[in-house]
């Protein structure tokens, strides 16, 4: 009986050896298809990427998938290898704020996959330069927090900076409090990003009241410094735990679950129309009482959903502000380019950022 059931084992994982071997062979397949379709659409001066393409493909798998194999899953696999072949077409080099292993870069992989060359930035201002100077192809950049809310110092800088928004995602953050030793006695000083210590800031109270914090430019820096002082504690993800070989002390001490930060994908041309997308503008007012309410009605009556707006004070000029404005809809969509033409009739300063497909779990159009 142990015989038999040891045959069957074996007849079984031949097989997978075999599945296996199929799978691989047609992956290099699909790689030679992609290097193909980069070749033409070289020739014809095509976009490399094709947003409505790729969902397209997403939705046939899944229908075709019936839930048998899970649905995350399958989308984590084929976000891989549809990276992997588009990148073998052009490879993308992302700028972020880094070091390594902080949440910008957590959210370059999971947009861009394994395949892309990454670039570690000191600021968010410079990640922007990158782009604009066509040192890299694109960057990700936090935009806002689901808890804490807008990141300033990416807004500042779409008035700063000549880039397009290619793209957006959703990263779900857990907060780590590691350390060297894994004792939370050793910790002296605990160090992250403000936003980090900002969204577990209940938490640090309630366990280290008398712990002084380090507010420092990333939570990649503040993993890097716990790696090398022993009684320094940091908030920071996952990836820096392995990274800097790093011990966890707690685990998820962030004091809201569903903490969720907004990337922004930025480079030098938006995309074209995927079906689901999101439209950014920044814009101006007249200085007239009015002028707002007049913005919003005009958008209103062309039926467009307004999915976020946002004011900034202009630098060196007091009390004047640009509004960030985020539109559901692709400005190659009707009412939103009907809805753009009004705004630059209305406004005192007009600029298109970008329009972008919506990230997966994003709701659906209005």
């Amino acid at each position: 009986m142990q015989d038999e059931q040891k045959n069957a084992i074996v007849a079984v994982r031949d097989r997978i050896d075999t599945i296996d071997n199929e799978i691989l062979s047609l992956l290099k397949q699909r790689l030679t298809c992609a290097k193909e379709i980069g070749r033409l659409k070289s020739e014809e001066k095509r976009a490399k990427w094709d947003p409505l393409r790729e969902r397209e493909i997403y939705d046939r798998l899944f229908m075709e998938n019936n839930d048998v194999f899970p649905r995350e899953a399958l989308r984590s696999i084929f976000h891989e290898i549809i990276t992997t072949c588009r990148l073998s077409q052009k490879k993308a080099v992302v700028a972020f704020l880094g070091p390594e292993a902080t949440f910008s870069h957590l959210a370059g992989v999971k947009y861009f996959g394994h395949a892309a060359d990454y670039k570690a930035m000191e600021t968010i201002d410079d990640v922007f330069a990158e782009v604009e100077k066509g040192r890299t192809g694109y960057g990700i950049v936090p935009v806002e927090n689901s808890i804490e809310g807008a990141v300033f110092s990416t807004l500042d800088c779409f008035m700063k900076y000549k880039v397009q928004i290619c793209g957006e995602l959703r990263l779900e953050i857990s907060h780590n409090l590691v350390c060297r030793s894994g004792n939370m006695a050793d910790i002296q000083t605990v160090a992250s990003h403000p936003q980090p210590l900002a969204q577990c800031r209940e938490w640090l109270r309630k366990h280290l009241p008398s712990t002084p914090t380090l507010p420092v430019f990333s939570t990649g820096a503040a993993a890097q410094m716990a790696a090398n002082n022993p009684n320094i504690g940091a908030i920071a993800s996952s990836l820096a735990i392995k990274t800097y070989d790093l011990q966890v002390v707690v685990q998820g001490i962030e004091d809201y679950r569903g903490n969720t930060t907004r990337f922004l994908v930025i480079g030098k041309r938006s995309p074209s129309r995927s079906g689901h997308d999101r439209t950014s503008l920044l814009i101006g007012l007249l200085d007239q009482p009015g002028s707002l309410n007049a913005v919003l009605t005009a958008l209103s009556e062309e039926d467009i959903n307004l999915a976020k707006i946002e004011s900034r004070p202009i630098k060196g000029k007091q009390w004047k502000y640009l509004f960030f404005l985020d539109m559901l809809g692709h400005i190659e969509d009707q009412r939103i380019a009907q809805g753009c033409a009004r705004l630059q009739q209305m406004c005192s300063y007009f600029e298109w950022l970008g329009s972008y497909p919506q990230s997966d779990d994003s709701p659906p159009d209005a």
